[in-house]
C-alpha cells in the first residue's frame, strides 16, 4: 500500500515511494522503479535540498536520515514522544521540525542525538506545522482547534505579515495581515464540494495558487498576492531549458553542503569566532612571570664602549636600571590590587546593618 510520495530535486520527476510491505514479500516494487529504502512504515518525507538528505517519520515514532547520492541510511534517532503526523522542513536553515501527540514541536538536526528545541505549543496534538518565507514564523494548528504563530528568534508567539491558509473540514480560508498592525483578518474563503475532507492546503511557489489536497483527489484556487512576482532565476526558473536543468542538478550536486551546516542560525558560517575574555591569572603565574622577566633582564649583554662608559660600576647599575624596569609593571599590577581590596572591605565594613537606633548616623554614600 502506499503510504506517501515526494517530488525531489526541486523539479526534476525523481519519485520516491513507500509501502507497507506484507510478510510474505521479499522485496518492495514500484509501479515507476526506483531505489527500496528501509525507512519501515514511513508517515511523513522531507526533502533537505541543500544537503542532499531525505528525512523520514515513521509510526514507530523514529526519525530516519538518508543520504540521496550514497543511498546510506546516516542517521537514526529515537523522538521518544510517540506517533506524530506532521513534520516540515526550515527554508531557512534546514532544520527539522516535528509536532507530537501531547502538544509539543522538537526542532532536529542530523549531528545531534537530542532535539535542538523543545518547545510545548498546544494542549493537545499538533495537527499542522508551516513556515512563514522569512524564517522567523512558525504556525502551529492544534487538535483544540487554535492556530498559533511562533517568532523563533524568542520562541514566543506574535504576528507578523504573511498569507494563512487553514482549512477545516470542507472549508478553507486564507488568513493575511495587510495592514501591518499585527492583526491577522480573514482574506478570502473558499468551500469546496459538500462531504469532502481537506487533508492539506499547500500554496505553490512563485504563483498566486493555492493546493487543497482532499478525500476525493486534489483541487486548486487562484489567491491574489501569495506568490512571489520577482523571483530570482538562478534559483527558480520556470522556463529553463533541459541542458540548463542537467546543468543545475550537477551544480547543486557540487555545491552540496556538509551536515554540520545545519544549524539553528546559519549565519554563524564564515563568520570569525569572539575572543574570549582574558582569564585572570593566579598569583603563581604572576611570581613566576616575574622571575622569567628578571632573568631576561640580567641576562642582557651590553655593547662595550670606550672612554671608561664600559667600567664595571656603570654596567652593574645599567644592570639594576634593567631589573626594575622588568619589575615595575608587576609592581603597579599589585599595588592596584591592594588598593581595590582596601576599597573592597572598607566598602563591606559600611554595608554592616546597625541598629534602628544609630542608622540615621550612618554615612549616606552618594547616588550618581
Amino acid at each position: 500500500m502506499l503510504t506517501v510520495a515526494l517530488f525531489l530535486f526541486f523539479s526534476f520527476l525523481f519519485f520516491c515511494f513507500f509501502f507497507f510491505l506484507d510478510k510474505s514479500l521479499t522485496s518492495c516494487t514500484s509501479e515507476f522503479g526506483g531505489h527500496c529504502m528501509g525507512h519501515g512504515a514511513a508517515l511523513k518525507l522531507q526533502f533537505l535540498n541543500k544537503h542532499f538528505l531525505l528525512a523520514s517519520k515513521n509510526k514507530l515514532g523514529q526519525l530516519h536520515y538518508e543520504d540521496n547520492i550514497t543511498g546510506k541510511m546516516v542517521g537514526n534517532f529515537r523522538t521518544s514522544l510517540g506517533h506524530s503526523d506532521t513534520m516540515q522542513v526550515n527554508p531557512f536553515n534546514n532544520v527539522l521540525a516535528v509536532g507530537h501527540s501531547g502538544g509539543t514541536v522538537t526542532m532536529w538536526k542530523l549531528t545531534s542525538k537530542a532535539p535542538l528545541v523543545k518547545m510545548l505549543c498546544h494542549k493537545g496534538p499538533i495537527t499542522a506545522l508551516a513556515f512563514h518565507s522569512n524564517s522567523h514564523l512558525m504556525a502551529t494548528a492544534g487538535m483544540e482547534r487554535k492556530i498559533k504563530l511562533w517568532d523563533l528568534r524568542k520562541y514566543n508567539i506574535i504576528f507578523q505579515k504573511g498569507l494563512l491558509a487553514r482549512a477545516t473540514g470542507s472549508f478553507v480560508q486564507i488568513w493575511g495581515d495587510f495592514s501591518g498592525s499585527y492583526d491577522y483578518s480573514r482574506y478570502i474563503g473558499h468551500s469546496i464540494a459538500k462531504g469532502y475532507q481537506i487533508q492539506r492546503v499547500l500554496f505553490r511557489i512563485y504563483e498566486d495558487v493555492l493546493g487543497i489536497g482532499h478525500s476525493m483527489g486534489w483541487s486548486s484556487i487562484l489567491i491574489p498576492g501569495s506568490g512571489e512576482p520577482n523571483f530570482d532565476t538562478w534559483v527558480a526558473n520556470s522556463f529553463e531549458t533541459r541542458k540548463q536543468r542537467n546543468e543545475k542538478e550537477v551544480r547543486s550536486l557540487l555545491d552540496k553542503l556538509p551536515p554540520e551546516t545545519i544549524m539553528l542560525d546559519p549565519t554563524k558560517i564564515g563568520s570569525v569566532r569572539p575572543t574570549r575574555k582574558k582569564e585572570k591569572s593566579t598569583k603563581q603565574e604572576r611570581e613566576a612571570e616575574q622571575e622569567a622577566a628578571i632573568e631576561g633582564a640580567k641576562n642582557i649583554s651590553f655593547k662595550k664602549k670606550t672612554k671608561g662608559r664600559s667600567k664595571p660600576s656603570k654596567m652593574a647599575k645599567k644592570n639594576q636600571e634593567g631589573i626594575a624596569k622588568a619589575k615595575k609593571p608587576f609592581l603597579e599590577q599589585q599595588a592596584k590590587e591592594e588598593e581595590m581590596l582596601k576599597k573592597k572591605r572598607k566598602r563591606n565594613e559600611e554595608e554592616v546593618e546597625l541598629p534602628k537606633s544609630l542608622q540615621r548616623f550612618a554615612r549616606k554614600v552618594p547616588t550618581t
